[in-house]
């Protein structure tokens, strides 16, 4: 069995199974990025819930983890060399998992790195402006009651992402052609978060868009994407 006691999350996280992947996650646009990944790959995993309410993210035994106290992160306790590694930054994982696997990304080197490129653009673009459009208009509007300027500036920007995501689906069914990869899962969480968590939907105006939406569709009705949408789940006692 596995020895983990060199990461001090485990102490406050133990892991039932340490023979398997360790999650530490919520279910955000960010965190499920991973968890849909793995139900995927079919990897086994142990998922641990961090709740956002107790700053869970902040305590000493997660930021020794992810030092930038944010959710997912993971353990694998087969990394390189069959050594246990820790990783953070929800698009790294992305990354590590598909090239651990040979899966859910190009065997082509040129579509891998075309895959790496709209992983990037979720992590710099999608991502940070959908989530201030989040936080400007749904978590902070009472603070801007009297200044449109931050919502409009990142509905804006919505907008614009929307709009080069639009122009590369128009006739493709996947992000970077035939083939579903973590740049697809990488993405729709966020665009689905933003109507979903934010209920942005309208502000934005996601109509549209419509081949961002019917991507979306197709997103959403993968099994795994279905599962991993939801996980980790609350326990019992929290639902």
């Amino acid at each position: 069995m596995t020895d983990l006691s060199a990461f001090p999350i485990t102490r406050k996280w133990p892991a039932k199974n340490p023979d398997i992947i360790q999650l530490y996650s919520l279910p955000t646009p960010n965190g499920v990025k991973v968890s849909i990944a793995l139900e995927e790959l079919g990897l086994p995993y142990e998922p641990h819930r961090i709740e956002f309410g107790p700053n869970d993210q902040k305590t000493p035994e997660f930021v020794s983890l992810n030092p930038n106290g944010r959710i997912p992160a993971i353990i694998d306790p087969h990394g390189p060399g069959g050594q246990p590694i820790g990783l953070f930054e929800s698009g790294a994982i992305l990354w590590y998992l598909a090239e651990k696997t040979g899966k859910l990304i190009p065997a082509d080197p040129a579509k891998k790195y075309e895959t790496l490129c709209w992983v990037m653009f979720q992590m710099g673009g999608v991502g940070p402006m959908l989530g201030q459009f989040g936080h400007f208009y749904k978590f902070a509007a009472e603070k801007v009651a009297n200044n449109s300027y931050p919502m409009e500036r990142y509905r804006d920007e919505a907008k614009r992402l929307l709009g080069v995501m639009e122009a590369q689906l128009k006739d493709r069914q996947w992000i970077v052609g035939d083939t579903y990869t973590v740049a697809d899962i990488a993405l729709f969480p966020w665009v689905r978060g933003a109507d979903i968590f934010y209920g942005g939907r309208d502000v934005i105006g996601y109509g549209d868009f419509p081949a961002v939406m019917d991507w979306l569709d197709r997103c959403m009705a993968r099994p795994a994407s279905q599962k991993g949408i939801d996980i980790p789940v609350k326990a019992p006692a929290e639902a």
